[in-house]
């Protein structure tokens, strides 16, 4: 249970810096899904994408007209599945976009794409021998018609991963950022003309987070230990020297 509460606070300052401050990524960002994984196979989610790329994409029924005010209720439909917990959706504005902000807890990341904008994933965990492996099979977007926003042409997607453990493989498209997160990018163009993407990591069974949990309990433990044969040693010494 601490573990879960510890990678939401994460998740949930990480999603609300991206709201309050146009976004974490380069304004080239258009799309971004964010997975947070246990060792368990749960996960907190985020996606944070503007109005315009959710319709294109993902086949979303939203209004994305300049004066349309947020759909909360459509947001809610949209990301609802058993099991699942939804947190309440933000919103920020870039480049006259609407920008959505919405956050998850699924207690199974392989059954993530029951939530109909993760979809067009398959997604597997998997143990071999002391490692788990992770991969996410990035299908076809939606067919479905829309309304240009404006896009330059050079506005990309990205798919990050907190991994929870030690990587010992993974094919991200950068290196393994600090605090154990993988970025996979594609141009946004190559998304809508449904190029796929395959994510794999493999990550050690031990979660980091339990191992410095652990290590910390075991430096309590020894440290009031050490207190304890400390007074034991002083009190046996001063009757002693009582006697004597």
């Amino acid at each position: 249970m601490l573990f879960r509460t510890v990678r939401l606070v994460t998740v949930l300052v990480v999603a609300t810096a991206a709201a309050g401050c146009g976004g974490l990524f380069p304004q080239k960002y258009e799309y971004v899904e964010e997975i947070a994984l246990d060792v368990d196979g749960s996960a907190v989610v985020s996606l944070s994408a503007s109005e315009a790329a959710l319709v294109a994409l993902r086949g979303a029924s939203l209004d994305v007209g300049p004066h349309a005010r947020p759909d909360r209720a459509a947001l809610k439909k949209l990301f609802s599945a058993p099991g699942v917990t939804m947190r309440t959706p933000t919103f920020s504005r870039r480049n006259g976009r609407r920008f959505v902000h919405v956050t998850l807890q699924v207690p199974d990341v392989t059954q993530l794409n029951r939530v109909a904008p993760f979809a067009w994933s398959q997604y597997r965990l998997t143990r071999a021998g002391n490692s788990i492996v992770f991969r996410q099979n990035v299908k076809r977007p939606v067919a479905n018609s829309f309304r240009d926003p404006g896009w330059t042409g050079n506005e990309l997607i990205a798919f990050r991963m907190h991994i929870p453990s030690r990587v010992v493989f993974e094919n991200a498209t950068s290196d393994v950022e600090r605090g154990n997160i993988l970025v996979w990018v594609q141009p946004l163009n190559d998304r809508l003309a449904g190029v796929p993407i395959d994510l794999e990591v493999h990550m050690e069974s031990e979660s980091i987070l339990h191992t410095t949990l652990l290590l910390f309990a075991a430096t309590v433990v020894a440290a009031a230990a050490t207190f304890a044969v400390a007074i034991w040693w002083v009190i046996r010494r001063g009757r002693r020297a009582a006697g004597g």
